[in-house]
């Protein structure tokens, strides 16, 4: 798929890698932007970060994931999307046993899997009605391997991989491409906490909408990433052994 002349709607846009997906999907010639946001009044802000000829091609959208409402709202408000970013997501930084309560791996899940789908499932007719296009979920190689330290988090990104493959099976009758990122750590607030080299929200951004040209179902952009799916490859259990003694800290 071609980015330029695209349309595409990116959730989370509001920081972090979605403000990178905005500003890179307009340096690559997007024809327009929907940024999609819980919070629409900071955008303001995040467009004056922008070159002057970008800010009118940018429309933001208020919406959260987890409810249906929301997502029905954005879905009629941008019928002409062809290129979906599935950005928006959440960690809590929990165990899975150590965790006092379910609480946060029960709203990782509802952000990272849950979320993800509803808006994937709403979109799908729009992107099918406009020629196909493409549909991109933000995953990380937490979802090849558990970081124990991010257990849950982790865990909704396996399944969030999961339903990537799933619904590349099932949209590919409607001619719609589907692809995951699968990014190492990143220069956001989420981890910010993370005493680690980490990449640019600009690097990955633009990494993914190189690799979405070039056909790439799964994409690693990243030094990290790249290491880290070959290892995987290489040794699976090496691997799972590694990160049990992950401490990033």
């Amino acid at each position: 798929m071609e980015i330029k002349d695209s349309i595409a709607f990116v959730t989370g846009a509001n920081r972090g890698i979605g403000k990178s997906y905005v500003k890179s999907l307009l340096d690559h010639g997007a024809k327009k932007v929907y940024a999609g946001m819980r919070d629409v009044g900071a955008f303001n802000a995040i467009a004056s970060e922008w070159p002057e000829q970008h800010r009118g091609k940018v429309e933001p959208v208020a919406i959260d994931i987890t409810k249906e409402d929301h997502i029905q709202s954005a879905v009629a408000k941008a019928g002409d999307v062809n290129l979906l970013i599935n950005n928006a997501g959440i960690a809590n930084f929990a165990g899975l046993i150590a965790a006092d309560n379910l609480d946060d791996a029960r709203q990782e899940m509802e952000v990272n899997y849950f979320g993800t789908l509803m808006v994937s499932r709403a979109f799908a007719p729009v992107l099918k009605k406009n020629g196909g296009g493409a549909l991109v979920n933000i995953l990380s190689v937490a979802s090849l391997g558990n970081f124990p330290v991010l257990g849950s988090y982790s865990a909704s990104k396996a399944a969030l991989h999961s339903l990537t493959q799933g619904i590349r099976a099932e949209l590919a009758a409607q001619g719609t491409q589907v692809f995951g990122v699968f990014p190492g750590p990143i220069e956001t607030d989420m981890a910010k906490d993370f005493d680690m080299e980490k990449s640019s929200p600009d690097l990955i951004a633009d990494g993914t909408l190189k690799g979405i040209e070039r056909g790439e179902e799964d994409i690693f952009v990243d030094p990290m990433a790249v290491q880290f799916r070959k290892d995987y490859f290489a040794d699976p259990k090496a691997l799972e052994a590694q990160l049990s003694n992950f401490h990033p800290n």
